[in-house]
């Protein structure tokens, strides 16, 4: 039997998703056809390509191959769909600050090549902001840091991280409850996550807060937090890109975060979209 599109894409879906189950809802398949997709392929490469675990699968060595290959497959697709159908040539991403930007300029350099005339619309801001900017229609991909929050949400799992607490003046303590106690606290938005679980620290554990100061430019927050002039909360992922020394770790109930890629439940993504997205799954959060 012969490997056709629509494999390959429930394939790189399953991969993506980490479960069958939810790669055969998102497509609109029956999870026994979804299955029997996967099995195909298997066959026809004569490889196990996902291992079967309680809770969903995870790519072989073999399909971690395969997944890399079928990605370039569907990139060259779906831009061949966009040049024969003409289709309107524009993209409405946003992200969290603390991403940052620059971290999706090499995908919308490669968009740009591809596409001359390519409109592409960006906002930053927190997770909430970015939230509802997706739900009001304004925006119709991102990528957060954060936890599902919105049931008009579709929340696509990229990546795991976890929060840790930043600032001079924790590394005097022992314990993070004697780290947050009375300090100045330093915050781009209270709308954010990393605001939240502060916020949940302070009353679990019935501590007193210092002074709110509003720092809008994450690298300045960063910076003043190093110096001592207050604590924040950040993903540790971002310590060594901004080479913070001052952080200290949470309690494992507050700290679990993860990277999402989110639209509307309505949304279909369109090939310029789907080319975005699987130019930033190669890299890291």
């Amino acid at each position: 039997m012969n490997i056709d599109i629509n494999d390959i894409k429930s394939f790189v879906t399953v991969a993506e998703l980490k479960s069958i189950t939810a790669a055969a809802n998102k497509l609109n398949y029956l999870q026994s056809n979804m299955t029997a997709k996967i099995k195909k392929i298997e066959n026809h490469y004569d490889r196990q390509l996902f291992i079967r675990q309680p809770k969903g699968v995870e790519l072989t060595e073999s399909g971690l191959h395969l997944y890399s290959q079928y990605k370039k497959m569907l990139f060259t697709w779906e831009e061949t769909e966009n040049k024969i159908h003409q289709q309107k040539k524009f993209l409405r991403f946003g992200t969290n600050a603390s991403l940052g930007g620059m971290r999706f300029y090499p995908a919308f350099q490669q968009l740009y090549e591809t596409y001359p005339d390519l409109s592409i619309t960006m906002k930053t801001g927190a997770t909430g902001f970015i939230e509802d900017e997706i739900l009001q229609g304004h925006l119709d991909i991102a990528y957060i840091l954060g936890k599902p929050q919105h049931k008009n949400l579709q929340y696509i799992h990229k990546a795991d991280d976890h929060l840790v607490l930043i600032g001079k003046n924790l590394i005097n303590s022992n314990d993070f409850r004697d780290g947050i106690n009375h300090q100045n606290i330093l915050l781009a938005s209270t709308e954010c996550c990393y605001a939240k679980t502060l916020d949940q620290l302070y009353i679990d554990h019935q501590l007193n807060k210092g002074q709110l100061t509003h720092i809008y430019d994450l690298e300045a927050l960063i910076q003043f937090t190093q110096l001592g002039m207050g604590i924040s909360m950040i993903a540790k992922s971002l310590i060594s890109k901004y080479k913070i020394p001052y952080y200290m770790d949470i309690p494992e109930q507050y700290r679990n975060i993860g990277l999402y890629l989110i639209a509307r439940h309505d949304h279909i993504f369109t090939p310029i979209e789907n080319q975005f997205v699987g130019l930033n799954d190669t890299r890291p959060i």
